[in-house]
C-alpha cells in the first residue's frame, strides 16, 4: 500500500501587491500556515510522505526568511517526509535557491532535482520531472516512459506544467502528454501548475493550490490523499480541505425596479465567515440610478466585515429618467455633467468599459447629490 498527500503551488512568499493594508501579510502567513495543515492531514490519515508538485516558492529568489521558515516548518513535522519538486516559478535555473535548500534542508526533506527514481518505501518509487527553467520548451515527463523500476513497484510520477487539453498559460509550449500515466505505466501522476483541483483521468490529477490566491478557481483549496493498494491498482483519491481563506465570485443579476439590498444580502456569506473571505460581486442586468446608489452603499457598509469585498458594475446597465437627473440638478454645471455622462453611458460607439465607467460615474454623482440634499 502506498499512501501519500499530493499538493502543489504553495507559492510561499507571494506578495499580493494588488491588495493593501494588512491583507497581503495575512495572505502570506496563510500560505505558510498551510504546511501545518498538510502535516495534520498526513498524520490523521497515516501518510508518511507529502509530495509538493512544484512552485513551492513564488519566485526564484525568495527571501531568506521565507526559505528558512518553510524548511523549519517541515522539519518540525518529522517523521513526515516532504518531497519538493522544482516548478516553473522556482526552477533549477535558480541555482542559488537550490544550493541554499540543499545546504539547509533537514533530513525529512527530499529535493527532487534530478530525473532519477526516488525510493519512497512500501514498494513505491517516485519518478520526478523537475523544471529546469521557467519555460523548458519540452515535455519534461517524457523520461518516465523508459525509467526502470523493480518488478511490482508502484510507479508514481511527479511533474509541473500544463497538459494538452488546457493551459494555465495559453502560450506554453512545454505541454505534458495527457496520457503520460498510460505511456509510462504510472499508477499515479501527481501534477502541479493548475491552481484548481482537477482530475485529468483516474490516474492523473492536479491537486491545485492548498490556499487559493485568485478568483479564477472559485473553490476552496484542497490537498489530495492518494492511496494505491498495489502496482496496477487504481488509486483512491480523496480531497482534504486545507484553505483558511475563501475567494468567491458572486453573480448578482438585477432587473429594473429590483431592490438590490435584499438581493445582495441573500448572496453574501454568513457574518462569521466574512473575515476569511475575499469576495467580488459581479452585478449585471439593469438598475435605476437610485438602485445603483443603494447597491454601492450596501457594498460599502458590508466591506469592513470582509477580508476584501469589491463590486464590479461593468455589466450593469443604468435605467435613467429625467426625474433622476433632476434630483442631481435641474440646471448648471452638475446637470450638464450628468447629461454628458448619461449620453456616454449609452453611446454604442464607445467601448463597453468606457460606457461602464460613465454609468458608474453618473451613479456616483447621483449619490453625492442625494447625500448633500439630505
Amino acid at each position: 500500500m502506498a499512501r501519500f498527500l499530493h499538493t502543489s503551488d504553495l507559492h510561499l512568499g507571494k506578495r499580493f501587491g494588488n491588495f493593501s493594508g494588512d491583507l497581503p501579510g495575512r495572505l502570506r502567513e496563510a500560505r505558510h500556515a498551510v504546511l501545518g495543515r498538510l502535516a495534520e492531514h498526513a498524520r490523521a490519515h497515516g501518510a508518511d510522505t507529502i509530495l509538493l508538485a512544484g512552485d513551492t516558492f513564488d519566485t526564484e529568489t525568495p527571501a531568506a526568511d521565507v526559505r528558512r521558515q518553510a524548511l523549519t516548518g517541515m522539519a518540525y513535522h518529522v517523521p513526515i517526509r516532504w518531497v519538493i519538486l522544482p516548478g516553473n516559478h522556482d526552477s533549477l535555473q535558480a541555482t542559488e535557491l537550490w544550493a541554499h535548500l540543499a545546504a539547509d534542508a533537514p533530513g525529512n526533506v527530499v529535493l527532487a532535482t534530478e530525473q532519477a527514481p526516488i525510493d519512497l518505501g512500501a514498494g513505491a518509487v517516485l519518478l520526478p520531472a523537475p523544471c529546469t527553467t521557467r519555460r523548458a520548451g519540452r515535455d519534461l515527463s517524457a523520461w518516465m516512459d523508459d525509467a526502470a523500476t523493480a518488478e511490482g513497484a508502484i510507479r508514481i510520477g511527479l511533474a509541473h506544467g500544463a497538459i494538452q487539453i488546457f493551459s494555465e498559460d495559453a502560450g506554453a509550449s512545454e505541454v505534458i502528454a495527457p496520457d503520460r500515466a498510460r505511456r509510462a505505466g504510472l499508477d499515479y501522476l501527481a501534477l502541479g501548475d493548475w491552481h484548481g483541483a482537477l482530475e485529468v483521468d483516474s490516474r492523473t490529477h492536479y491537486s491545485g493550490t492548498p490556499e487559493q490566491d485568485r478568483f479564477k478557481h472559485d473553490r476552496s483549496g484542497v490537498a489530495l490523499l492518494v492511496e494505491i493498494a498495489a502496482a496496477g491498482a487504481f488509486p483512491q483519491v480523496t480531497p482534504l480541505p486545507t484553505a483558511s481563506f475563501a475567494w468567491r465570485t458572486l453573480d448578482l443579476h438585477l432587473l429594473a425596479g429590483d431592490d438590490p439590498g435584499p438581493a445582495l444580502a441573500a448572496l453574501l456569506p454568513e457574518l462569521h465567515a466574512r473575515r476569511q473571505t475575499l469576495a467580488k460581486v459581479i452585478a449585471g442586468g439593469r438598475a435605476s440610478l437610485a438602485a445603483r446608489t443603494m447597491l454601492g452603499a450596501e457594498i460599502a457598509r458590508a466591506a469592513p466585515d470582509f477580508a476584501w469585498l469589491d463590486l464590479d458594475e461593468t455589466a450593469l446597465a443604468t435605467e435613467c429618467e429625467t426625474g433622476d437627473l433632476d434630483r442631481i440638478d435641474r440646471a448648471g454645471a452638475l446637470r450638464e455633467a450628468a447629461d454628458a455622462l448619461l449620453a456616454e453611458s449609452g453611446d454604442a460607439s464607445r467601448s463597453a468599459d468606457a460606457r461602464a465607467i460613465a454609468a458608474a460615474a453618473l451613479a456616483r454623482l447621483y449619490g453625492y447629490a442625494q447625500a448633500v440634499s439630505r
